[in-house]
């Protein structure tokens, strides 16, 4: 009588393979029940926080769709860092998005894949409750799906993003996001310039 073959004699019959299978890291998705591998950003959709936005993480509308929609001016959050106030602030979409891209386009060449200082820490807007200048900060959702990253474009403010919220970004962009602030503010600045206008230059 044979006997049966153990596991371990298996291993050692012809076209066996000696190694065990890879293994592959997986997180449960605790909402849908799914399993993702790890590391890889999330691709379901998200609850809308705004009308500019889409329903995917670190996503906005184009111009046209927005300008079609008559979707014209850019309104969030902010506070003051003098006399405390929250309030509302308005861009307008078109006009600020002109001067980033001209900026951009123009400075280019002289960044080296690098957020200059003004974009790294700019010039705040002036409080129209107090007057004044340079105090008037955004206020930055804590849930990172719902940051208003245009707003946060069109008023020259991302670099008041910490570097884990940039990161958040470039991640859900396909965009290296292991090196310095600059250089992932830079990456934020150039992905939501294309994002809005995908026939900007660079």
């Amino acid at each position: 009588m044979n006997n049966p073959v153990t596991p371990f004699q298996r291993m050692f019959l012809p076209g066996a393979s000696n190694s065990p299978p890879p293994r592959q890291e997986v997180a449960a998705n605790s909402n849908t029940g799914r399993v993702r591998r790890r590391g890889l950003p999330r691709n379901d959709p998200i609850p809308v926080p705004f009308v500019w936005a889409t329903d995917r993480r670190a996503k906005i509308h184009n111009l046209s769709h927005l300008l079609q929609n008559g979707i014209f001016n850019i309104t969030g959050e902010v506070q003051c860092k003098s006399c405390q106030t929250k309030f509302q602030m308005s861009f307008d979409l078109v006009a600020k998005f002109d001067v980033i891209a001209q900026y951009l386009v123009t400075n280019m060449n002289t960044m080296h894949d690098r957020a200059p200082g003004i974009l790294m820490n700019p010039r705040l807007p002036r409080c129209v409750h107090c007057n004044k200048e340079n105090s008037v900060k955004p206020i930055i959702a804590e849930k990172k799906k719902n940051i208003n990253w245009l707003f946060l474009l069109l008023g020259q403010m991302l670099g008041c993003c910490n570097l884990k919220q940039l990161k958040y970004f470039c991640k859900y962009n396909n965009h290296h996001r292991t090196g310095a602030k600059n250089r992932v503010l830079y990456l934020t600045y150039l992905e939501l310039c294309k994002q809005l206008d995908p026939s900007v230059p660079f």
